[in-house]
């Protein structure tokens, strides 16, 4: 795997002599081909999933539900293909302390009912993601802003309307890269229209990106949802076609079939039985590039034998029972790459030296050493499993791991199937699930902190596994602080290390994004995250 860093704008390196956010160019069109060459009336297809809820931005934290409201609204920035902030509905964002903002909005930006983006969308919008009986899976997000609580209804007081067109954002510390954040789609803004009836919103949003709903009932669940144009906006993802469905393709391998068959214009995932060859079947239509993607599974404490110094032992020894090296070499083709940390290989700051890392290389000695002593405080019983959406491409994997760690530890281990992504996801986030699961993550900006703090942090979000550890969230708390990148990474590799020991989850690889697009489409341009950039593509 080619390991390219993103190179994080200043944005990321908020200091005492301040900074703004100056409006800038959006991203080149890139890929084969020429813009110039397409029909803009052409509607893009490609593949997707069914999203696990409404659409609402602070309530989605899942790719599928993100594709599409990363497409249908506009934040105060956007992240260009190499990771780089775009002032989208912002003029400038300003800091002089890292901890105190000022946001000034673009005038005549509207969303597709006609009403005008003002600084009251954003700050409704973020009270209503941060609000605890509103119970928005995002709403971990706001938690550095003056005002929030996790433990009462709480309005976001560090948020402060100047005019209509300016803000303010006071936070409870220095958050360096706060401002880098805001391209994630917890911070989109939202029109008065929404607060009305926030379900039926969320089945029939209204945006103010550069696509919206092609009509009502656009969204037809389980199948796709259609998007066209939105001729009025006016930010730097400049769309060259005329719309994007997004199908949901109940497996990866239907929808490799129909790129083939010239059915689906461009796709974001290649079915594992066709890595080795999908790049000769494709030719310059191929993708395979790095992006900030990384792969892992969750045990959650609450299950039996996974609590307490036992439970530390057996992730332990489950993780150096897995043969990545050979796990990626024979089923994905080199497109993966063995981790050694929690983050990824193209954002700054990542180490492949962090202490503990040994515990995610195959040590078959060490791995049934560790199950020993687990077994000396209370004996194993019942069969290991990792539960995973089929409709994502994941048996073959899930299979080999749970085959390596069988054939390693000498016990029964094996997959546990959910149809589709949204039943693995609900079962997941409602605690319902009695099995270890398959988790990852896709970037939401570029920076070290967004693998950690929605994760592992506290009653984080993405949390899935409800760990918790004060020493790693001080660490997470100082690293934020710093204003100085170096420091600031230095402080999240020591949160890393308290990780490896105590395996929250547990990391199996960095993906690259394996895609492809069909004949007579251009422009097709992936972008630092995994995802193609829709707006620029042509047929």
């Amino acid at each position: 795997m080619k390991r390219n860093k993103i190179a994080l704008s200043s944005l990321a390196l908020l200091g005492a002599v301040g900074l703004m956010l100056a409006g800038c160019s959006g991203g080149d069109n890139g890929g084969s081909g020429s813009a110039s060459g397409g029909d803009a009336s052409a509607i893009i297809r490609t593949n997707g999933s069914e999203p696990q809820n409404p659409l609402i931005p602070t309530n989605t934290n899942e790719v599928g539900g993100g594709k599409i409201l990363d497409s249908i609204f506009a934040g105060l920035v956007y992240y260009d293909a190499d990771g780089a902030p775009v002032n989208d509905m912002a003029e400038s964002i300003v800091t002089n302390d890292a901890q105190n903002l000022t946001v000034t909005l673009k005038k005549g930006q509207k969303f597709t009912d006609g009403t005008e983006v003002k600084a009251d969308n954003f700050i409704k919008a973020w009270n209503y993601g941060a609000l605890l009986s509103n119970n928005q899976l995002n709403s971990y997000f706001f938690e550095d802003i003056v005002g929030f609580s996790y433990d009462e209804d709480s309005e976001l007081t560090g948020l402060q309307k100047v005019d209509d067109y300016t803000f303010t954002i006071a936070l409870s510390k220095p958050a360096a890269d706060f401002a880098l954040r805001l391209g994630y789609s917890a911070f989109f803004p939202l029109p008065d229209s929404a607060f009305d009836d926030m379900t039926a919103f969320g089945e029939n949003p209204v945006g103010n990106g550069p696509y919206k709903l092609a009509s009502d009932g656009a969204w037809q669940h389980n199948v796709q949802i259609d998007l066209v144009k939105n001729d009025d906006y006016q930010g730097g993802r400049t769309v060259a076609n005329g719309g994007l469905t997004v199908v949901f393709y109940a497996s990866q391998d239907a929808a490799y079939a129909d790129l083939l068959g010239g059915n689906v214009d461009v796709i974001d995932a290649i079915p594992s039985a066709s890595q080795a060859t999908f790049e000769s079947d494709l030719g310059d239509r191929a993708v395979n590039q790095p992006a900030a993607v990384f792969q892992s599974f969750t045990i959650p404490e609450r299950l039996a034998h996974f609590s307490g110094e036992e439970g530390k032992l057996r992730r332990q020894a489950l993780s150096m029972a897995i043969n990545r090296e050979e796990i990626t070499s024979t089923i994905f083709q080199g497109t993966r790459t063995p981790a050694s940390d929690f983050t990824s290989p193209v954002i700054d700051g990542w180490s492949d030296s962090l202490a503990g890392a040994d515990v995610l290389k195959y040590d078959e000695a060490k791995a049934k050493e560790l199950w020993a002593q687990a077994d000396a405080i209370s004996p194993w019983t019942g069969t290991f499993q990792i539960a995973y959406n089929a409709d994502g491409g994941h048996q073959t994997w899930v299979d080999a791991v749970t085959n390596s760690i069988k054939n390693t530890l000498g016990i029964d281990a094996s997959g546990a199937p959910y149809p589709t992504f949204k039943e693995a996801r609900s079962a997941i986030t409602d605690r319902s699930i009695q099995t270890a699961f398959r988790t990852g993550w896709q970037a939401d900006y570029p920076g070290l902190y967004n693998f950690l703090g929605p994760l592992y942090a506290t009653d984080a979000s993405s949390n899935d596994g409800d760990y918790s550890n004060p020493e790693f969230d001080s660490l997470l708390s100082a690293g934020i602080a710093e204003t100085e990148v170096d420091a600031q990474n230095a402080d999240f590799q020591k949160a890393q290390e308290i990780l490896l020991q105590d395996l929250p989850a547990i990391p199996l690889w960095y993906s690259n994004v394996t895609g492809g697009f069909a004949d007579g489409v251009n422009n097709v341009k992936f972008g630092w995250n995994s995802v193609p950039l829709y707006y620029e593509i042509t047929k």
